[in-house]
């Protein structure tokens, strides 16, 4: 049932994506030549030619088709369970782009540049904000009618292991998601045992029984590791159903989120860790990015470093910047620097010490700019040197690198890229005195997943919410 409500829920996505398109065209178009011509930047030259709605309204025959190609391809028409706002955002952001440039070439091939100039990134604005406005329409009448119990996805869950206590977890958090668990079969666990109100219903070997009797739009295999034994038998009685079928692996401790494969002449094989920067492409593009990003900061930040510098040298004795002993790409270490924002203290101290809620250490200048991050500025120069990169995992401490590798399984993966002046976790709140582990899984994230385009947008949440820190004392 919800697979057929799927597909007709895209078909009508569909020609509504494309209704907004004419739409956003059309008001782009009366923005660009009605009221924006009052404003002086959109005020039309004698040299330029005016065109009328009816000669431009041709190339929504190639335009229309082009935009809902890309909004298929980046994920824009794939089930809105578990789906974040910003990501999808983010996608339709991507889709526009690559379609704004689309439509350029073609313009510039038909010579039509006095079109394209101004009016190009009017349409991009009105189609992105007038589809993101509909599509968030769309999801809160969804999520308010499963909260409400219609539109639900029925489940059921087959084997009870930590994997199973995670999925439960975070279908309890989000009910918008519209999940209903009918139960859990497993071998291990007495019926009647409950978690978060999903009890085991039965053993495993009663999956072909309730498969019969019940009409279920998915089943979730989140057996225990030990009992991967039963998986074919498990799989071959959900596919003679012909119920869509789920695995949720319980070793994503040791396989990452995103794993890639490898066929060895039919063999699946799995690479345990996937770090893209370990390609020398990625590490060059990336080097580049960061010297050209790191110079441009240098020439913006410099008379407000001179000042910060000045009023440190003024309010406390001691020098103005602080360097500190860090542990940077492939475990080498290096020295990074900071604005000194704390009163001079012996190396012994400052190289096992947390700082902490109204620290006495920390200056009356140095407590500002640790809450907002200017104390960082310096390590522009590490970026330089190759020491860091703009963005990646935080640097540590020598001496809790060492305490964190024996604790926090593995941490020590952070160190095979260069470490960054701001990463994924800082921007998801995981700075100063926050949970560790945290951290770490955000980092491996971000390493494991990284692209360009993934670099530009942490650089971009750092300027809305990454320079302003409330853990920082």
């Amino acid at each position: 049932m919800i697979k057929d409500n799927q597909k007709t829920f895209n078909r009508i996505h569909i020609v509504m994506d494309a209704v907004l398109i004419i739409i956003a065209y059309i008001a782009a178009y009366r923005l660009r030549f009605g009221i924006l011509t009052r404003l002086s930047f959109f005020r039309l030259n004698p040299w330029e030619r005016y065109y009328p709605l009816e000669e431009v309204v041709k190339y929504l025959l190639v335009l229309v088709p082009v935009y809902l190609l890309l909004y298929s391809e980046y994920g824009l028409y794939k089930p809105k369970r578990g789906n974040g706002r910003r990501r999808e955002l983010w996608n339709l952001f991507k889709a526009n782009t690559i379609g704004l440039a689309f439509f350029a070439l073609a313009l510039y091939l038909a010579r039509e540049m006095d079109l394209s100039r101004k009016f190009l990134p009017v349409f991009f604005i009105c189609n992105i904000m007038l589809d993101f406005a509909f599509r968030s329409a769309v999801d809160a009448v969804l999520k308010a009618g499963r909260r409400k119990g219609f539109n639900l996805k029925h489940v059921l869950m087959v084997g009870y292991s930590r994997t199973a206590e995670g999925y439960i977890d975070r279908i309890m958090s989000n009910p918008q998601w519209g999940y209903y668990i009918h139960g859990i079969l497993d071998d291990s666990m007495e019926t009647g045992t409950l978690y978060k109100k999903v009890r085991v219903i039965g053993s495993t070997s009663d999956l072909p029984r309730y498969l019969e009797e019940n009409t279920l739009d998915e089943i979730v295999i989140t057996l225990s590791i030990e009992e991967y034994a039963r998986l074919k038998w498990i799989v071959g009685v959900c596919e003679k159903s012909g119920v869509h079928t789920k695995f949720v692996p319980d070793y994503n401790d040791v396989i990452p989120t995103v794993p890639t494969f490898e066929d060895m002449d039919g063999l699946a094989v799995i690479n345990i860790r996937n770090v893209p920067l370990n390609s020398m492409p990625n590490r060059i593009v990336k080097r580049v990015i960061d010297v050209f990003g790191a110079s441009v900061a240098l020439i913006l930040f410099a008379i407000p470093m001179r000042i910060v510098a000045l009023i440190i040298k003024w309010t406390s004795p001691g020098p103005v910047l602080f360097s500190q002993i860090r542990i940077g790409l492939h475990n080498r270490q290096f020295r990074m620097y900071k604005f000194r924002s704390m009163e001079v203290q012996s190396q012994a101290k400052e190289q096992k010490a947390w700082t902490v809620m109204n620290d006495p250490r920390v200056t009356k200048i140095g407590r500002f700019i640790r809450k907002t991050s200017i104390d960082e500025l310096p390590q522009l120069f590490n970026v330089l040197k190759g020491d860091m990169s703009l963005v990646g995992p935080r640097p540590e401490r020598p001496y809790f690198v060492e305490k964190f590798k024996e604790e926090i399984p593995r941490y020590m993966i952070k160190h095979q890229v260069r470490p960054g002046m701001t990463g994924w976790a800082q921007v998801n709140g995981y700075r100063g005195d926050t949970s560790i582990r945290r951290r770490i899984e955000h980092d491996l994230y971000y390493i494991e997943n990284w692209t360009l385009g993934f670099d530009f947008k942490i650089l971009f949440l750092t300027f809305f919410r990454g320079f302003i820190n409330k853990n920082a004392y």
